[in-house]
């Protein structure tokens, strides 16, 4: 009886709480009344963010202070938002040509199936419980708007409703209006723009000489310049009719198109010299990272130990029994601290380890324990060693694509980017959603890729903000740091033509320097045979061992002195 019990009621066969007239409602009308070749036609265009981004840091994808749309709306954390949402349509329909209900009711009819369509999820709610959600939404999110439209214009708003004051802030210094602003901008918070535009055309006034169009552009250029951290000169001239939400709007504006730039011909690059970033051989001449030399070092080690396993083992045996590290420990703690020998210390200490056996474990790069790992850092040398091989860094008043190097003047260009509470939840659902729907390269991502690649420590971040690259108003210089290396987390690595390019130069102008050249050197011709001149030398110390031990038992001074003395040294005497 119980176990019947809890058959029934297992995961399997549980029941949700769903009116079941009301579903098979929904149903029919999905499926019998809606015309499916309109309907294919509409693309989607609001995503969930995957999960395996999800998790390296969901506050920046799921929001905090307001839900917008259907996916976040019944969550508590959020709904309590819903009073500041009321009022705010309350007072929309004071401005409005037509009633709220009105409005509702041609949603319902004209643009019920479009809403659903614009989101990849399937949206388990009534029509009426959707299109009121919706136009609730847009009233508050109009009136949010309102800040930034007025300073665009150059105009700023003298004050806001008493029941918005709370979390809308005229200055927008209000940590409330802070999190709102983040929270505008998650993939999944997005309402469709036809929606809108719809209402501000109920809003407009027979005297207003902009169109909603224009009125909904004047909004989104205020935003974007609240949150873009690029200073570009040239804007691009993006269709408002042409983005499908806010997050679309803004990535329009910092990765335009050919037709947004005013561009004309399409310049294709060849990928013939583009660097690859998952092939060995390329890898090899990469003086970027300081685990290298360890590779380096493993390949060789892998190369002799297969020459006889047997004869290494009794090395083994014998080199690093117990009396042998006992007397070499000490030497070797005094020897590995003199300021040349630094350099040697660790790819000597890992020699050891992988001739002592502690290595096999270990895969070639320290700390991937998995085959395929998560994410692989673009190749390029950081920031610190970029300087002390003599290149230099130069900020420019644009965005990504104005990326460049300048191999005469040893000059890489980066453009200006100022970084504030918001700027990481803003890069980061730039790239969410730039996975979900760009068909060609991921530019964004690619970006935050390279500032990984330069941005190391902290020292990094501050040789930036020194050269006027980075506008720092975090706390410190190690919060943009720890920005820039948790920002390409489990995003995939993507080629960009013109900015690998970028990469490629670098690279090779960094490898041509004396200080690379001189590592390379050391690389090539002293730690590869380091194996076997360490080899030679045990056997050396060994050889002083057992003769130290023959005359611990033996009289050594009897012994050689019954030897026949040279033809020389009779001569002498």
């Amino acid at each position: 009886m119980n176990s019947s019990h809890s058959f029934t009621n297992s995961y399997s066969f549980s029941k949700m709480d769903v009116d079941e007239d009301e579903w098979v409602g929904s149903m029919r009308k999905s499926i019998c009344e809606q015309d499916d070749e309109e309907i294919g036609k509409i693309p989607v265009c609001i995503f969930t963010v995957p999960k395996v981004l999800l998790a390296t840091d969901p506050e920046s994808y799921i929001p905090q202070q307001v839900a917008l749309g259907p996916f976040h709306h019944w969550r508590p954390e959020v709904y309590d938002m819903q009073r500041y949402k009321l009022a705010a349509a309350r007072r929309t329909q004071k401005q409005m040509n037509v009633s709220f209900e009105r409005i509702v009711a041609i949603m319902k009819i004209k643009d019920e199936a479009r809403i659903r369509a614009c989101y990849h999820k399937f949206l388990d709610m009534s029509g009426d419980a959707l299109v009121w959600m919706m136009a609730v939404d847009m009233a508050f999110l109009l009136e949010f708007l309102v800040v930034y439209s007025m300073k665009q214009e150059g105009r700023m708003l003298k004050r806001v409703a008493s029941s918005m004051a709370h979390v809308v802030d005229v200055n927008g210094k209000k940590l409330s209006h802070m999190a709102i602003l983040r929270d505008l901008v998650m993939v999944e918070n997005q309402i469709p723009l036809f929606l809108i535009k719809t209402m501000l055309e109920h809003q407009r006034k027979e005297t207003d000489s902009k169109s909603a169009g224009e009125m909904l552009k004047t909004m989104l250029m205020g935003l974007y310049h609240e949150l873009t951290p690029f200073h570009e000169k040239d804007l691009a001239d993006v269709d408002v009719d042409d983005c499908d939400h806010l997050l679309d709007f803004l990535y329009h504006m910092t990765v335009p198109n050919n037709k947004e730039l005013g561009v004309c011909e399409v310049i294709q690059i060849g990928h013939d010299g583009i660097m690859e970033e998952t092939c060995e051989g390329d890898q090899k001449d990469s003086f970027a990272k300081p685990n290298d030399l360890n590779r380096f070092m493993n390949f060789i080690w892998k190369i002799v130990s297969k020459t006889n396993a047997g004869l290494l083992t009794v090395f083994k045996k014998i080199i690093f029994g117990k009396p042998v590290i006992l007397v070499m420990k000490l030497p070797w703690k005094i020897i590995s601290n003199l300021p040349i020998l630094k350099l040697l210390k660790e790819p000597i200490e890992n020699m050891f380890e992988n001739f002592h056996g502690e290595g096999q474990a270990k895969s070639i790069d320290e700390g991937n324990d998995q085959k395929t790992p998560t994410i692989e850092e673009i190749t390029i040398p950081s920031v610190t060693e970029m300087t002390k091989a003599g290149i230099q860094f130069s900020p420019v008043n644009g965005g990504i694509n104005d990326i460049s190097f300048d191999a005469k003047s040893y000059t890489l260009y980066l453009p200006v980017v100022e970084l504030d509470v918001n700027t990481e939840v803003y890069l980061r659902n730039l790239v969410a959603y730039e996975a979900c729907v760009a068909a060609g390269p991921l530019v964004v991502a690619r970006y935050t890729e390279l500032m990984n690649g330069i941005i190391d420590t902290e020292e990094d971040a501050k040789l930036l903000r020194e050269r006027g690259i980075v506008l720092n108003h975090l706390k410190s210089d190690k919060e943009v740091a720890d920005l820039w290396n948790g920002m390409s987390k489990s995003v995939k690595l993507t080629k960009v033509p013109k900015m690998d390019k970028v990469v490629q130069d670098v690279n090779k102008m960094y490898g041509q320097t004396w200080r690379v050249k001189t590592s390379k050197y050391l690389k090539r011709y002293v730690f590869a045979s380091w194996k076997i001149l360490t080899l030679l030398a045990a056997l050396f110390m060994l050889f002083l061992t057992t003769v130290q031990a023959f005359c611990s038992v033996y009289s050594c001074a009897r012994v050689f002195h019954q030897l026949p003395e040279l033809s020389g040294s009779e001569g002498a005497a």
